[in-house]
């Protein structure tokens, strides 16, 4: 479609009829990404306040269409990288995201960490770097008066603010670690989520101890700088939740179970704020990943 026919459709956008608009806005979904720099052009260049509303609402759908489609193809196994699935999420409030800024600044802190690391070095040490970067050297921090702002879950927000949720900032910690053959990796731990460093030439076998995580050193809790825990802590913390202690507590999960904690914690923080209509698309950014 031409510039032409784009702009005879950008002149339909303030017929009073709903089914004119229905339909304009329908070809306009269809044409996708290529037409929103056509749109803003418009956009800016309108008066009229409806016109400026649904192109707005047009811009956003088409938006959130490449998100759902995007996050989609991330759930394929192969394809979920963390990193990835994290800066999609941010893409939903931020669509113009700069991603070349926010890998710049993580991979700053890789560096940094990378310039303390040697080979002789046990895993508790190595923990120890990392949050001597982390909490000390880039000021990182948990976000305790704030605690279920949305802005806590995304990763360009706590990159800029130093601040996050326990999910976020495992999610940045474990993204520096494994970028450095550090095999640290996340736990879905209800009410509070944390990491494990795992023993990883035994990675994947079987736990021959019940649900006691036999595979994992320890735990690390980013939101309390990366202080370091066993498991006994964890069989108290879901002793005092009332919750039975299933293995899935205590051993690594996967990212695409990250993304999926990601999606709920904005989902519950909309919900609270009373922004139904974010709910909702978010809980549909969740169905893509084949979550009902």
């Amino acid at each position: 479609m031409n510039k032409q026919e784009i702009n005879a459709l950008i002149s339909l956008l303030d017929d009073p009829d709903e089914s004119v608009f229905k339909q304009v806005s329908m070809k306009f979904l269809s044409l996708g990404q290529e037409v929103i720099p056509v749109l803003e052009d418009a956009w800016e260049h309108s008066f009229d306040t409806l016109i400026q509303n649904r192109i707005e609402n047009i811009i956003h759908q088409i938006q959130f269409d490449l998100i759902k489609d995007a996050l989609k193809e991330w759930s394929h196994p192969e394809q979920q990288n963390l990193l990835e699935g994290a800066l999609l999420i941010a893409r939903y409030q931020y669509p113009d995201i700069d991603v070349a800024k926010i890998k710049k600044m993580i991979d700053q802190i890789k560096q940094d960490v990378w310039l303390e690391l040697n080979e002789n070095l046990t895993a508790l040490e190595k923990v120890k770097i990392i949050n001597h970067i982390l909490f000390d050297v880039h000021n990182f921090s948990g976000n305790t008066t704030n605690y279920h702002a949305p802005q806590n879950s995304y990763i360009n927000n706590v990159l800029e603010s130093k601040k996050g949720n326990p999910l976020l900032l495992s999610i940045i910690y474990t993204i520096i670690a494994q970028s450095l053959d550090i095999p640290i990796y996340g736990v879905n731990l209800p009410e509070h989520f944390i990491l494990c460093y795992v023993d990883i030439e035994h990675m994947g076998v079987p736990s021959t101890k019940g649900n006691e995580g036999s595979n994992v050193f320890f735990y690390i809790n980013p939101f309390s700088k990366g202080a370091v825990f066993g498991q006994k802590e964890i069989d108290a913390f879901l002793k005092q939740l009332k919750l039975e202690p299933l293995a899935l507590f205590y051993e690594p999960c996967s990212n695409l179970e990250i993304i999926k904690r990601l999606l709920r914690n904005l989902i519950s923080s909309y919900e609270k704020l009373g922004y139904p209509d974010k709910s909702e698309e978010l809980k549909g950014l969740l169905g893509s990943l084949g979550e009902s």
